[in-house]
């Protein structure tokens, strides 16, 4: 890669964390300006339009790094788990830590999963089918499922994931531990109904 390609992938890169670093709970992605993010990134808002065709299409590069990060961490996971056990137990964790550490990535994908534009809509469903698909490669590999159970305990398991980590999102270190042995407790009867599903369907 050339010194420019360089200093351009360096500018685009500056633009995408200006964008995350200024969502916030009182902002969505909705609310930023171009003119915001570019003065955030250091560059005029002019040379906004050398990286990104639009905002959206700041927002749905955002939204496919915000779900790949999180895929990352979760197969990261489970290489954990070879180390330390329970798959639960660690992949909460490691979600936990993700919405910690990156809480405006999360926010940025659980906002755009039910926002008013279609466009980031279909790209928040399409990571979370991603990683539907991945937990559900894993159970059938693991637990010897057939692909339609393994998707639908996959599913199961990744609707209750969001919605536990959205409540924690913003809670103060105690809820979300608290929080997160409620999700652990849930996940694993989750598993323990459909283990008790599979021995009745074979």
């Amino acid at each position: 890669m050339g010194v420019r390609a360089e200093q351009k992938e360096k500018t685009r890169r500056s633009l995408i964390d200006a964008a995350f670093s200024q969502l916030s709970i009182e902002r969505s992605f909705s609310n930023l300006s171009l003119r915001e993010v570019a003065r955030e990134a250091g560059i005029a808002p002019t040379s906004f339009y050398r990286h990104f065709k639009d905002m959206d299409e700041l927002g749905l590069t955002m939204v496919d790094e915000g779900g790949l990060i999180l895929r990352q961490l979760m197969r990261q996971a489970r290489q954990r788990i070879v180390a330390e056990g329970s798959v639960i137990a660690t992949s909460v964790e490691t979600f936990m830590e993700f919405i910690e550490s990156s809480p405006n990535v999360f926010r940025l994908l659980l906002r755009e999963r039910s926002g008013t534009s279609l466009a980031f809509r279909a790209a928040v469903a399409r990571e979370i089918r991603h990683f539907i698909e991945e937990l559900t490669d894993y159970l059938e590999e693991v637990n010897q499922q057939s692909r339609e159970q393994a998707y639908i305990q996959a599913e199961a398991m990744v609707t209750l994931v969001f919605s536990a980590a959205a409540d924690a999102l913003d809670m103060d270190s105690i809820y979300r531990e608290e929080q997160a042995e409620r999700l652990i407790i849930q996940l694993r009867m989750i598993a323990k109904g459909a283990e008790s599903y599979q021995k009745i369907e074979a």
